[in-house]
C-alpha cells in the first residue's frame, strides 16, 4: 500500500495534468479511484487538503522590488542547502517570483512527515506553475528542468 501524501500529488499530477480537471475536495470519484490504486483514505484526503490550501494561496500580490529570504530554522531543516539554492536560482532566472517562491516553501512545509529531497522540491515547483494563472512560460522552463531538458552548459 502507497503511504504518503507526496506519492497521491504525483499521481494526481500525472493522471490529470493533460485533462486539465478540477480537483475538488469533494472529488468523490478520484478519491475512490486512488483508494482503488491502493492508497491510504488517510493520505488521500491530506493530498486534497495540501491541493485545496493551494488554490487558497493564488491571491498573493507578488512584490514590486526584488525580495531577500531568510528561511527560518523549521525551513532549513525541511529544504537542506542544495533545495534552498535550486529556490533561489530559480528566482533569480525569472522562474520563480518571490510570491510563487512564498507558495513552494508553504507546501513544502506542509508535507508533514515527508523528506522534501532536490527531485520531489523540483516536482512541487512544478505543481505550483501548473496551477497558478498566466504561468505557462515558468512551467514550460521548470519541466526542461524536472525533465533534464537543460543543457549542461550555458552560453
Amino acid at each position: 500500500m502507497k503511504e504518503n501524501i507526496f506519492d497521491v500529488l504525483m499521481y494526481l499530477f500525472e493522471n490529470y495534468m493533460e485533462e486539465e480537471i478540477e480537483i475538488l475536495p469533494g472529488s468523490d470519484v478520484i478519491k475512490t479511484e486512488l483508494q482503488e490504486a491502493g492508497f491510504a483514505q488517510l493520505e488521500v484526503n491530506k493530498a486534497f487538503d495540501w491541493l485545496e490550501s493551494l488554490s487558497l494561496q493564488r491571491s498573493i500580490k507578488p512584490t514590486v522590488s526584488p525580495a531577500f529570504r531568510i528561511f527560518c530554522a523549521q525551513e532549513q531543516a525541511k529544504l537542506d542547502l542544495e533545495c534552498r539554492n535550486l529556490l533561489m536560482f530559480l528566482e533569480h532566472s525569472g522562474i520563480l517570483s518571490s510570491a510563487n517562491r512564498e507558495i513552494v516553501i508553504d507546501r513544502a512545509m506542509a508535507l508533514e512527515n515527508e523528506e522534501i529531497s532536490l527531485e520531489k522540491l523540483k516536482w512541487i515547483i512544478l505543481m505550483i506553475l501548473l496551477s497558478q494563472p498566466d504561468e505557462e512560460l515558468a512551467f514550460s522552463r521548470m519541466e526542461d528542468i524536472v525533465y533534464d531538458l537543460v543543457p549542461t552548459y550555458l552560453h
